[in-house]
């Protein structure tokens, strides 16, 4: 009863669902591009690294340059250039997708850390630079609404800009050339190839796109979530995206609503920390609740499939007689 009251007092609490879309934030992002380049047909699993080689260039760039504009530049730069050379290894060196983008998660797990050390002299976090954060954004009007101002106003400018983004890669798949040609290349190389749509050209631009993205959840990370690069501060968001964009089967708003998940249970996690409840379940739970949902919704897509073969086989039975 008494962790029931928890619960029930965190959600009564207006900065309970603020942090919920902060949390949902570098998902977001991270799921927006594991998207674009899954509509495509490659697969993007060197999200973690990219998120995590983001977040430390936008560190150090902001605090050598003293620039948070300049840092943010650099955690996309660095977006897009290991989305390149991913793209390089998949694409014209035809190499396993899966295994290139482990080796660059390995990589940037390692490597950032090391770089680290070279620059600080430190191991774990950046405490010694004095790198700059992004600024948060007070909208009018808004902000003067109770409850509804504290939720939605204030919130940090990357925050504002996944959620508006969302809406433009919605737009880009239903309206736009481009993004018709990644889902014609992601459903059927084969006949993309047939009408003259470049399978890849479309794909490598799929995977910056996605690179892009994930560089922009990073530099969420390091530049306003927390204010500072630590190792191994993505912690497995990276692949919660995967999953999360799995869900969406390809649909942003559905990949929205799907962050927000892990969003609700990790805003909830932190709320819960003074609980009864063990820490170490506390901080599985937002992981946990993503994968009983992956693992729900892969149930109910096989379910519906097994459905479907089904009333096909009678129908020809049907048909036969």
């Amino acid at each position: 009863m008494e962790i029931l009251r928890d619960i029930f007092g965190a959600l009564s609490v207006p900065d309970f669902y603020f942090a919920m879309f902060r949390s949902a934030t570098p998902v977001l992002l991270t799921t927006l591009g594991a998207m674009v380049a899954s509509r495509s047909g490659t697969s993007n699993i060197a999200l973690e690294g990219i998120m995590l080689i983001s977040a430390f260039v936008g560190v150090v760039v902001s605090a050598f340059t003293q620039s948070a504009f300049v840092g943010f530049l650099g955690a996309v730069l660095a977006g897009f250039v290991i989305s390149n050379i991913l793209a390089y290894f998949v694409l014209k060196l035809k190499s396993n997708a899966v295994i290139s983008g482990i080796a660059i998660n390995t990589l940037a797990s390692g490597g950032t850390i090391f770089v680290l050390y070279l620059i600080t002299g430190e191991k774990g976090a950046s405490t010694s630079l004095h790198s700059l954060k992004l600024p948060n954004v007070n909208i009018p009007v808004i902000q003067d609404i109770p409850v509804i101002g504290t939720i939605l106003s204030g919130h940090h400018i990357l925050t504002y800009v996944a959620f508006i983004l969302v809406i433009v890669i919605w737009y880009m798949f239903k309206y736009t050339r481009l993004g018709m040609h990644i889902r014609a290349v992601g459903e059927s190389p084969e006949a993309a190839e047939s009408v003259g749509i470049s399978v890849q050209k479309v794909k490598y631009i799929a995977l910056v796109i996605s690179g892009i993205l994930t560089g922009m959840s990073g530099a969420f990370l390091s530049m306003g979530y927390v204010g500072l690069f630590s190792s191994g501060m993505t912690a497995g968001r990276g692949y919660i995206a995967l999953a999360t964009q799995a869900i969406a089967a390809g649909n942003a708003v559905i990949g929205m609503f799907a962050s927000l998940i892990f969003g609700f249970c990790s805003s909830l996690a932190n709320y819960l920390q003074s609980s009864g409840i063990p820490l170490q379940f506390i901080q599985l739970m937002p992981y946990l609740i993503i994968i009983i949902v992956y693992t729900w919704y892969c149930a109910m897509v096989e379910r519906n499939k097994l459905k479907r073969q089904m009333n096909n086989a009678k129908k020809g039975e049907t048909h036969v007689k």
